[in-house]
C-alpha cells in the first residue's frame, strides 16, 4: 500500500547518528518544505527526556553538526519534535511509546537503528504496542547480523511483522549522489554503456579509504572489522552498480533484480586473493596516531584493512578482476571507483615514438564528487623530432556542473524515500543474503588457513602484500 507517512518514529534519537544526520537532514528538509506540514517526528532512546529536553537536546546538535547557512527553518522545525523514553526490552514501555505517536493520518515511518541483539524485542515490541500494521513502514540500518545466520534470524523477526514491501534496508552510500549518477553515467551516454564490457575494460578498482581510528565504535568494530563493516555492504553495492546490467525501467524492483544477480555471480575468493592488515602507530596529516592495539586497550586479531581481488562469473565481466581495498588509518580519505580501459589494439603513433596510455575513468564518491576520464591527446608542435601524446584529463566536478543545487547530506534523500515509500535506494533481502554469503565464505577460508593481518604503519596504504596483489598482475592502485 503506497502512503506518504505523517508521523516519523526515529530510535536511538540521542545517538551519534541522530545528532550528525538525522536530525540536521530532517531539519534541512523541513526548511526546504520537502515533507509535509503535518509530519511529526517522534524520538525515543533510554534517556529520560521529556519534548522539552529532547528539542533542547536537538538544537544543540543542529548548532554543531549543521552549517549555519541551512539552520534557516530550525526554529519551527523543533516544534515537531516529541519524545518517548524507552528501554528496547520492556514490553510494556511499547504501549506509551504508542500513545506517543498516537493514530496517524496517513500513515508511519519507523528509522531503526540498534545494536542486532536488539531488533528481535524491538519489533516484538513494535507488534505489542499496535505499531506494526497495513500502514506502517520500516527503515533498519546497519549492521544487520553478522554472518548470513545471523542476518537471516533478523530478517525473520522483521519479516515476522513487516512484509517485504514495507521494509527498507539502509545503506547510506546509496545516498549519495555520486553513487546514483553511476546509474546516469551508463545508461543515460551511448559512449559508455557498449564499452562496460569485458572486451574494453581491463580490471576496476573499489577503494574506500579512512583516515579516522576508532573513534566511538570501540565496541562494534572490535567484532566486526574491516570485511563486515565496509565490504559486506559499502563496497560490494557499489560493485553491484558499477557491475549490473541495464535494468528495463528505473524503479525499484527492476534495479535490485539486476544488482542481485551481480552478487550472485560473486566468485569464491581463493587465500591469496585476499590481504588483511592491522594498523601500528604512526602519523595522520602530520600528527601521531596510536596504534589499533592501543586504542583498544588489549591485543586484537581484528583487521582494519583489506584488499580483495574479486571476479564475476558472468558474460559481461569475465576475466576482468575487481580490486576492492578499504581500511582505516590510510594517508586520506577518499571513496573512488576506478575503470581501467583496455589498450588501444596497435598505436599508429608507435613508429613516431609516441607512447599511448589506456584510458581511464575516476568516479569520486568523497570527500568530493566528480568523474575524471583520462584521454590521449596530440603535444603541440612541429613534430620534428616525433609525435608526443600525452594524457589529457577530462574533469567533471559535480559543485561546479551543478552550481545551483546545494549539496544534501545522503540521509536527506533515504529519509525522505522512507517517509514516502520509495525502495529503489533501499537493499532487499536477497541482496543482503547474497552479499554475507560471499563475506562468511572469505571468513571461512581465512580461519581455514589460519590468515592473520599484517602489520601496517597508520599513514600508509596498508600492508605491502596489498600492492602486490595487483602488481603480480601489472596494475597500480590509484592514488
Amino acid at each position: 500500500m503506497s502512503f506518504t507517512a505523517d508521523r516519523l518514529l526515529l530510535f536511538g534519537a540521542t545517538g551519534d547518528l541522530a545528532q550528525r544526520m538525522l536530525l540536521p537532514s530532517l531539519c534541512a528538509l523541513h526548511a526546504d518544505k520537502l515533507v509535509a506540514e503535518n509530519l511529526e517526528i517522534v524520538g525515543t532512546a533510554r534517556q529520560p527526556l521529556d519534548d522539552a529536553a529532547f528539542r533542547n537536546f536537538a538544537r544543540e546538535a543542529l548548532e554543531k553538526f549543521m552549517p549555519a547557512e541551512r539552520r534557516g527553518g530550525m526554529a519551527t522545525f523543533l516544534n515537531r519534535l516529541h519524545y518517548q523514553s524507552l528501554d528496547a526490552n520492556d514490553m510494556a514501555g511499547y504501549e506509551a511509546l504508542a500513545a506517543k505517536v498516537g493514530t496517524p493520518e496517513q500513515g508511519l515511518a519507523i528509522f531503526l537503528s540498534t545494536a542486532p541483539n536488539l531488533f528481535e524485542p524491538t519489533i516484538a515490541g513494535l507488534s505489542r504496542g499496535g505499531l506494526t500494521g497495513e500502514k506502517v513502514r520500516i527503515g533498519l540500518e546497519k549492521p544487520l547480523g553478522t554472518s548470513l545466520e545471523t542476518s537471516c534470524e533478523i530478517n525473520d523477526a522483521v519479516a515476522g511483522a513487516f512484509p517485504e514491501a514495507r521494509i527498507f534496508r539502509i545503506d547510506h552510500y546509496l545516498g549519495k549522489e555520486t553513487v546514483q549518477n553511476l546509474l546516469a553515467l551508463r545508461f543515460a551516454n551511448i559512449l559508455f554503456e557498449p564499452l562496460w564490457n569485458a572486451a574494453h575494460i581491463d580490471h576496476v578498482q573499489i577503494t574506500i579509504a579512512e583516515t579516522v581510528g576508532l573513534e566511538s565504535r570501540v565496541g562494534y568494530y572490535d567484532g566486526a572489522g574491516a570485511l563486515r563493516d565496509m565490504v559486506q555492504n559499502h563496497m560490494l553495492q557499489l560493485l553491484a552498480l558499477v557491475a549490473m546490467e541495464p535494468p528495463a525501467i528505473f524503479n525499484a524492483t527492476a534495479i535490485r533484480d539486476e544488482k542481485v544477480k551481480v552478487l550472485r555471480a560473486l566468485r569464491l575468493i581463493d587465500p591469496d586473493e585476499t590481504v588483511t592488515g592491522q594498523y601500528r602507530k604512526g602519523a595522520i596529516n602530520g600528527q601521531p596516531v596510536p596504534g589499533y592495539d592501543d586504542e583498544l586497550g588489549q591485543d586484537s586479531d581484528t583487521e582494519t584493512f583489506v584488499a580483495i581481488k574479486a571476479h564475476l562469473d558472468n558474460w559481461r565481466w569475465k576475466g576482468v578482476p575487481f580490486y576492492l581495498r578499504t581500511g582505516k588509518r590510510l594517508p586520506e580519505r577518499k571513496t573512488e571507483i576506478v575503470i581501467q580501459f583496455r589498450p588501444v589494439p596497435h598505436s599508429i603513433f608507435a613508429s613516431r615514438g609516441a607512447l599511448t596510455v589506456p584510458n581511464r575513468l575516476v568516479i569520486g564518491i568523497q570527500p568530493e564528487e566528480n568523474i575524471t576520464l583520462s584521454l590521449m591527446a596530440k603535444v603541440p608542435g612541429l613534430d620534428r623530432a616525433g609525435i608526443r601524446l600525452r594524457e589529457v584529463p577530462l574533469d567533471i566536478a559535480m559543485a561546479d556542473a551543478f552550481a545551483g543545487p546545494m549539496k544534501r547530506i545522503a540521509y536527506e534523500r533515504l529519509l525522505l524515500d522512507l517517509i514516502e515509500g520509495d525502495q529503489t535506494l533501499f537493499v532487499r533481502r536477497d541482496e543482503v543474503e547474497a552479499q554475507w554469503d560471499w563475506i562468511d565464505g572469505i571468513r571461512a577460508s581465512w580461519a581455514e588457513h589460519g590468515v592473520r593481518p599484517k602489520n601496517y604503519t597508520a599513514g600508509t596504504w596498508g600492508p605491502s602484500a596489498a600492492i602486490a596483489l595487483t602488481e603480480r598482475d601489472g596494475v597500480h592502485w590509484h592514488e
